[in-house]
């Protein structure tokens, strides 16, 4: 515990096998309330940036990382007994890899009868498509979520980030939750088979819903409004690079404010945009007089300006505008943590837990580990290995620490 304050998970432990990002996304949450994440790792693991930070460090941050070789039996060996002594053991391989390592729950819950084993794979273990391998935009893609991304007649577009990931891990720290409340309840373990082909379709909402009932395809707005008629309604492209706004104007009362706005150029008088209903008729005409004036201004100056005439208006963040959203520096959303790597100390910024629990505050106790950093010290703290042991298993290249995987690399560049 520190000065912070107890945090909701502390004194349970969690042996995460979870790779790319939908597991340690999972895994992360439960890191920040305080679980202690045992992470077991290959040493020729690819990172996505930077380990301390970046994003692997985000995505590992108060995590122990164990590199452990798994195609050799006594590494096999040491995760059962990492196993015995864990309360979740998580994984989001496709269904057939734990239980080719004998790590699969009904081998589990022989070493521990009240263990918890979550599986976080793609298609979940019944089905055809059970042992299929998958990735977040491929989900995304067969649950129908991709079609929904694109522009009236336009083919799909795809996202710019795999939701699919996140849906899965939000969906994968519930589960445990879930679970460990039924074993407090009642001493059992159990299996929990996370299917996300299924976590990303929940997220298809009204658009299944009309498929299914229906039996109609929904067709995309982009960026139309879909609450309630509005024009203009859409996203405008403003000074600057890469730089937009949002603007909605839903009653004629707004749509006289804005033309004040814009000091009242002569289109604005054209019987086709006298009423909400014209608008709504000519909104492709519309969008390319709002955005000549966009472009002639900066986002923030649009949404100011429209803010302050009552009209709805608000800037397309970027990375950037996060940084600096004085909201999220009000409540204290970042994480700034000291990191050292390389003999050199350096504070790494994190985004922080979504929410705040005011008796068991969780927060980010420890940046992304080094591969291996924690290698000699997990398996000496809670297995006993002597240092002889852990000596003979690196030469024979069952386990390996930060040390030894650094050497190899340097050598080899």
């Amino acid at each position: 515990m520190t000065s912070q304050g107890r945090r909701a998970l502390e004194g349970i432990r969690i042996l995460d096998f979870t790779w790319v990002v939908a597991g340690p996304v999972a895994v992360r949450i439960l890191a920040d309330q305080g679980a202690e994440i045992i992470k077991i790792e290959r040493r020729d693991t690819l990172d996505l940036g930077t380990r301390r930070g970046g994003f692997s460090g985000n995505l590992h941050r108060g995590k122990e990382s164990t590199v452990i070789n798994m195609a050799d039996p006594r590494g096999i060996a040491i995760a059962q007994q990492l196993a015995a002594i864990s309360d979740v053991v998580i994984d989001n391989f496709s269904a057939r890899v734990m239980r080719n390592w004998g790590l699969d729950y009904d081998s589990l819950k022989k070493i521990k009868p009240d263990i918890i084993a979550v599986s976080m794979s793609g298609f979940g273990h019944t089905g055809p498509h059970k042992d299929y391998v998958s990735y977040g935009p491929t989900l995304q893609a067969l649950s129908g979520y991709t079609l929904q991304m694109r522009h009236p007649g336009h083919e799909p577009a795809g996202w710019g980030y795999s939701y699919a990931d996140m849906t899965g891990g939000y969906s994968g720290a519930l589960a445990v939750l879930m679970a460990l409340w039924h074993r407090k309840q009642t001493g059992q373990g159990q299996f929990v088979d996370l299917a996300q082909f299924e976590a990303i379709s929940s997220l298809v909402g009204p658009g299944l819903l009309d498929i299914l009932n229906n039996q109609t395809q929904s067709q995309p707005v982009g960026s139309r409004s879909q609450e309630a008629p509005a024009a203009p309604h859409g996203v405008y492209r403003c000074k600057g690079d890469d730089r937009w706004c949002a603007i909605a104007v839903f009653t004629d009362a707004e749509w006289q404010s804005l033309c004040r706005v814009l000091g009242q150029p002569a289109w604005t008088h054209e019987a086709r945009f006298a009423s909400l209903a014209d608008r709504l008729q000519h909104q492709d005409a519309l969008d390319e007089y709002i955005e000549s004036w966009t472009q002639q201004h900066t986002a923030e100056e649009v949404m100011a300006r429209l803010q302050e005439a009552g009209i709805a208006a608000g800037v397309v963040a970027n990375g950037e505008d996060l940084d600096r959203d004085p909201q999220l520096r009000a409540r204290g959303y970042w994480a700034q943590l000291p990191a050292q790597e390389n003999g050199k100390t350096e504070d790494v910024v994190l985004d922080g837990p979504p929410f705040k629990l005011s008796k068991t505050p969780g927060y980010v106790a420890t940046p992304g580990p080094l591969l291996g950093e924690h290698t000699d010290s997990v398996l000496r703290r809670l297995l006993n290995y002597s240092d002889q042991q852990i000596a003979q298993l690196k030469a024979e290249r069952v386990i390996a620490s930060h040390a030894e995987i650094h050497a190899e690399r340097s050598a080899r560049d």
